[in-house]
């Protein structure tokens, strides 16, 4: 922990900045004349952006028909619903 307090987050966090980083310099390094310079923090996922207040049920209902729409397969059999 006092490791990273001085070197900052390891593991996927580190991971996550480092790639903005260079996601943004290869941006930047494409963009054209007269277009903004991006920042690492355009290209950083946003984790846990969920549906606020979703309960499991509503999730897997939108899981569901996002498969079904994108012509996916439904390996569980009975819809997802068989633990309920």
């Amino acid at each position: 922990m006092a490791y990273e307090r001085v070197t900052g987050p390891l593991g996927p966090e580190r991971l996550d900045l480092l790639f903005a980083t260079l996601t943004a310099t290869v941006a930047n390094t494409a963009r054209g004349k007269g277009q903004r310079a991006r920042d690492p923090k355009d290209f950083l996922p946003k984790w846990d952006q969920g549906a606020p207040g979703m309960e499991w049920e509503e999730m897997l209902t939108a899981v569901t028909a996002m498969n079904r729409a994108l012509g996916g397969t439904d390996l569980t059999g009975g819809g997802g619903h068989e633990h309920s």
